[in-house]
């Protein structure tokens, strides 16, 4: 199957909720429409608007099987979010593909570190983290349904010089 990224608009609000809340309810946590999960009211304020993204990975039927997102906390930080893939193609190397485009798209942006939240539960988000560097930390908060976050530098990217 081939599937392709675009960016998500409020016309997605139902099934990106019914995403999220989907891979949410697998793993025995809950959704939460007032709270964590009320970006997902207005997408576009949320995220794009607010100089973040949030990204849809689409089937060639137009269905969307997974979504990124990327909310700034400061010029510099961003928040990793929602990033989720339906059963059937996890497990095939996608949330390495969602995550390498978010890794990208947040230095696109300009920040320089990326924080997350999440729950230890979903091992193999945690696992993927991990593998790409992610490291843990104590946060003042977490989400509810979060016993776990992680912090990315970024890479910096390369000035040029000017000649003398």
């Amino acid at each position: 199957m081939k599937y392709t990224l675009r960016p998500a608009t409020n016309q997605d609000r139902e099934a990106v909720e019914s995403l999220v809340f989907g891979v949410l309810a697998e793993y025995g946590l809950s959704a939460d429409p007032g709270g964590t999960d009320s970006d997902l009211h207005d997408i576009q304020a949320a995220y794009h608007a607010a100089g973040g993204a949030l990204d849809l990975m689409v089937g060639e039927a137009g269905t969307i099987v997974g979504s990124v997102g990327l909310v700034p906390l400061s010029s510099s930080l961003c928040e990793l979010r929602k990033m989720y893939l339906v059963r059937e193609v996890r497990g095939h190397g996608w949330g390495r593909v969602l995550l390498e485009h978010a890794l990208k798209r947040a230095s696109e942006l300009g920040f320089s570190r990326v924080v997350l939240e999440t729950a230890s539960v979903l091992r193999e988000a945690v696992s993927l983290y991990e593998r790409f560097g992610f490291r843990r930390y104590a946060p003042d908060h977490l989400a509810a349904r979060c016993d776990r976050a992680y912090y990315l530098d970024l890479p910096r990217k390369k000035s040029l010089s000017t000649p003398r």
